[in-house]
C-alpha cells in the first residue's frame, strides 16, 4: 500500500479493528472462566440486579491486589473497568469486567457502542489503595 494519506488512515482504522477484535476474544475467553466469589450482602448468588451506582467490586477489598487482566501482563491492577451493553442477539444485558494496570486502563475505551442501549454503562473506577501499608 502506498504511503498516503488514505493508506495510512486505513492501517490505523484496521489496527483498531484487529485491536477491537482481540479485546472482544479476550472478554469472550473470560465468560468461561469462574465468577469471582460475591460480597456476602447478596448471599444468593444471583447476577441479575443492577449494580449500585457507587458499588465498589467484591474482590476490589481483598487482601491481594488483584493483577492486571491483560495477557502478558503481571502489573498490580489499579482500575476495575465495566462495559454493559446489549448482547448481540438482542435477548439481554451483557457485563465484561476487568481489571487494569495504569497503563492498559489508559489504552482501554467503549468497545461496544454498536450494542449500546438505554442502561448502556462504560465505567472506569479506581481501586481502593491501603493507605496504611507501606
Amino acid at each position: 500500500m502506498a504511503d498516503t494519506k488514505r493508506g495510512r488512515e486505513k492501517q490505523a482504522r484496521d489496527a483498531d479493528t484487529r485491536q477491537r477484535e482481540r479485546e472482544l476474544e479476550e472478554a469472550r475467553d473470560r465468560e468461561n472462566e469462574s465468577e469471582p466469589p460475591l460480597s456476602d450482602a447478596d448471599p444468593s448468588g444471583t447476577t441479575d440486579q443492577e449494580p449500585e451506582a457507587d458499588e465498589t467490586p467484591a474482590d476490589a477489598s481483598d487482601a491481594e491486589t488483584p493483577r492486571c487482566h491483560r495477557r502478558g501482563c503481571d502489573e498490580p491492577a489499579a482500575f476495575f473497568v465495566l462495559e454493559r451493553y446489549q448482547e448481540e442477539t438482542g435477548k439481554g444485558p451483557v457485563e465484561a469486567t476487568a481489571y487494569l494496570c495504569t497503563d492498559h486502563t489508559d489504552e482501554e475505551s467503549p468497545a461496544n457502542l454498536d450494542h449500546a442501549y438505554d442502561d448502556y454503562v462504560f465505567r472506569v473506577e479506581p481501586l481502593p489503595t491501603d493507605a496504611g501499608s507501606s
